[in-house]
């Protein structure tokens, strides 16, 4: 009897628990930014990201240039489309890639509206490929931002753009990879997607089914002279983007910490080799001799295992935390040199951007 009502009891909870997520689920699809159905009129319904693209497309503009030696009034029409950019504010701040705009004689904003504007460069970041354009203008459309829930293996995105400048272009496709690093300067984290990314999408959204960006497009895989079309595209995370927006904004450009070495991950053949306990750090291949690790007399063959406190994990981890140093801040860091633990403080000096 007792092992009667027991089953009886996790058969009702089981029923419960299921009429919950069931509710919740119709809850979500029911939601204006989560629902992902279209009424077809006949009772049915199909699948569509109109709502999606509705909230983010009219804050993707395109861009133009106008040449010193051929400059026409902007209502012209005769415009070299570079690429596209994202209005991220209401006071008119534009993301975009550096290398859409960095030729540029003279930039115009077109906007979905059909309005155009000049605009001015507030500052460029070539170590991320990404530059901030300012506009003025009334009730400019501003998009919707993800900066808090990152992009999983497996979402579906849309990137939305002015491919070969044919007009503002949504394609759609999932996030095929997270944390792809190495393909430029290493400051970059990207997301690869498998939604097309042509000539003219750089600087465009990624945005996610509820309409809110999570990248800015960025390159399409390329092998040699064939091009893209690979099924690999990349966009740099919302979250980069934004924070480096605001330094540009702010200084008009972005003031990274310099160590002056090279390095690469301890492998445990060299670990063996350095008589080190444990395979962690970064091994210094190089040092540049006017550089801060110089002049706290770093040598190649150590290997940092902390800085300013913190385990280093990986030659990456190292970068990022050495470039969002304040140049000028004295820090501690320990490194393993021929066996023994040592104790160096350094104080950063500031890496030289160069813009090409």
């Amino acid at each position: 009897m007792k092992s009667a009502l027991l089953y009886l009891g996790k058969a009702v909870l089981f029923g419960l628990v299921m009429a919950a997520v069931f509710l919740l689920a119709q809850n979500y699809l029911g939601n204006d930014h989560g629902n992902l159905f279209r009424d077809r009129g006949n009772g049915g319904s199909e699948l569509s990201f109109a709502k999606a693209v509705r909230r983010a497309a009219p804050a993707v503009a395109n861009i133009y240039n106008i040449s010193i030696d051929q400059r026409q009034p902007l209502n012209s029409g005769a415009l070299q489309g570079l690429g596209s950019g994202v209005i991220i504010s209401k006071e008119g701040y534009i993301l975009t890639n550096y290398h859409v705009i960095k030729k540029a004689d003279e930039i115009v904003i077109a906007l979905q509206d059909g309005r155009r504007f000049s605009a001015e460069v507030v500052g460029s970041d070539p170590e991320t490929d990404l530059s901030v354009l300012k506009i003025e203008g009334d009730k400019l459309p501003v998009v919707p931002l993800n900066l808090t829930t990152p992009p999983q293996v497996g979402d579906v995105v849309l990137a939305i753009g002015n491919p070969y400048n044919l007009g503002q272009t949504i394609t759609q496709g999932i996030i095929s990879a997270t944390g792809r690093n190495g393909l430029s300067s290493g400051y970059q984290d990207f997301l690869q997607t498998d939604a097309a990314i042509n000539a003219g999408n750089s600087g465009g959204a990624l945005i996610d089914t509820n309409g809110d960006v999570i990248g800015i497009n960025t390159a399409a895989y390329q092998i040699g002279d064939e091009g893209g079309g690979h099924g690999i595209s990349f966009a740099i995370p919302i979250r980069l983007a934004y924070s480096i927006m605001g330094k540009l904004i702010e200084h008009g450009r972005v003031i990274r910490g310099a160590l002056g070495i090279s390095g690469e991950a301890l492998t445990p053949f060299m670990a063996q080799v350095l008589k080190m306990q444990e395979v962690r750090g970064v091994l210094v291949t190089g040092v540049d001799r006017n550089g801060p690790a110089a002049d706290a007399q770093m040598q190649p063959r150590d290997v940092i295992i902390e800085y300013g406190g913190e385990s280093v994990v990986s030659a990456e981890m190292l970068m990022d935390r050495i470039a969002e140093t304040k140049p000028g801040t004295e820090v501690q860091m320990t490194i393993i040199r021929q066996g023994k633990a040592y104790t160096l403080p350094v104080i950063i000096g500031e890496k030289a951007t160069e813009y090409n």
